[in-house]
């Protein structure tokens, strides 16, 4: 196809308008799309070339006739191209390759140190990524796009980490341009506890448009979609509901230098400190859980107090935001009920009668996964956009 076709069949958004028709998988005749677009069908056919071209739509053939020759239908071709999705902790790194649909094809878990730094810490990434795309039998041409979740605070248009307090030398690091000099292709990162919002969201509640997520393991942290998008604020820290003062936090000191911050008396190492006080065996949040599980009274008691902790801010939160939806996730929401019961006892309590009067609490039901789920969404949602499609597409 030469320039001035593929400019005259492209027009100022290109293959990409018909691309976004096909994201969602479904199939549909070169009729239906000139129908939603109000192109000709020649238009339409030579903006689909280009989309076959690249392998990102093909023939789907289920279609049915109506008489005569059967519609020809095309949809997304879903492996066409992976996306890598990372999501790390203070220990641990959760790898996976996934589908332009966001369906996971393979999963690793490392255990790392955030502390060793980003060079050490993201070239172990790369290097369990090359080991995934060699188990697929994929290469790094077949990649599109990378979604990474990080631990601390995360300038988003930068991805530079923001005074991350458990991450030393991360701060103010150009994590996308260190990945693309190995991975090259776009790098998207974000706090943890975002990535894990947008994962549940589009695991479980794919149409609330308001929706709050509340990660309680080692620190405690929100991601916010109010109206169906992200806010992450001026500087990133949106939902660090953590430090947040409380009453019950008088004369604590927190990690990050205040007193009576909601973290330093409701995290798991906190309630695994205040359990130890008590003579148990407790030495974090692992143990709380177990202890929980097994009946012990004072972890009982311990979580659903820390519940009551968490639903003093999270009060503030329903009144300021009106959720329709709170999802409690991390490692503390597998103590079970005692959290939530805390977190309902005090939200549905205070807060404002109409904001809580179709107001959902939940577990998280993406469990360990919402993070994956989550930094494949922000990968594929931006390999995916129509600018990406048609930067792909003029290439062609």
């Amino acid at each position: 196809m030469s320039d001035t076709t593929r400019s005259s069949a492209l027009g100022s958004t290109g293959a990409s308008e018909i691309f976004q028709l096909l994201r969602d998988g479904a199939p549909r005749t070169r009729a239906e799309l000139a129908a939603m677009t109000g192109l000709a069908r020649s238009t339409i056919g030579l903006r689909l070339d280009v989309l076959a071209e690249l392998g990102l739509v093909g023939p789907y053939a289920d279609a049915v006739s109506t008489g005569g020759r059967p519609p020809s239908r095309v949809a997304l071709v879903p492996s066409a191209r992976v996306v890598l999705a990372a999501d790390f902790g203070a220990g641990h790194v959760n790898l996976a390759l996934t589908d332009l649909m966001g369906v996971e094809l393979t999963s690793d878990r490392r255990l790392i140190d955030i502390a060793d730094g980003p060079e050490t810490t993201l070239g172990g990434m790369v290097t369990g990524a090359d080991a995934l795309l060699d188990r697929l039998g994929r290469t790094r041409d077949d990649l599109i796009g990378i979604g990474i979740g990080l631990p601390g605070p995360v300038q988003f248009s930068t991805g530079r980490p923001v005074n991350p307090p458990i991450m030393p030398g991360w701060d103010g690091f150009d994590v996308p341009g260190w990945v693309r000099r190995h991975l090259d292709v776009p790098v998207l990162v974000d706090n943890d506890v975002n990535i894990m919002a947008l994962g549940e969201r589009s695991h479980a509640w794919p149409g609330t448009d308001h929706f709050l997520f509340v990660k309680v393991a080692t620190g405690i942290g929100s991601g916010l979609i109010p109206g169906g998008r992200p806010q992450r604020g001026a500087q990133g820290i949106a939902g660090d509901i953590g430090h947040v003062q409380i009453p019950r936090g008088a004369g604590v000191v927190c990690h990050c230098g205040n007193v009576g911050c909601l973290e330093a008396v409701a995290s798991g190492p906190a309630l695994a400190r205040s359990l130890r006080a008590l003579g148990h065996d407790c030495e974090g949040g692992r143990q709380v859980v177990e202890l929980v599980r097994a009946g012990n009274l004072d972890a009982v008691q311990a979580v659903r107090q820390a519940g009551r902790d968490l639903g003093e801010v999270l009060t503030a939160c329903v009144n300021m935001i009106n959720p329709s939806v709170i999802a409690i996730g991390g490692s503390m929401a597998q103590a079970g009920e005692h959290l939530l019961a805390g977190v309902r006892e005090v939200v549905y309590q205070r807060s404002m009668p109409l904001a809580t009067e179709h107001l959902t609490i939940v577990p998280s039901r993406a469990g360990d996964r919402a993070g994956l789920m989550g930094a494949s969404m922000l990968a594929i949602h931006h390999a995916l956009s129509p600018a990406a499609i048609d930067e792909l597409a003029a290439a062609v």
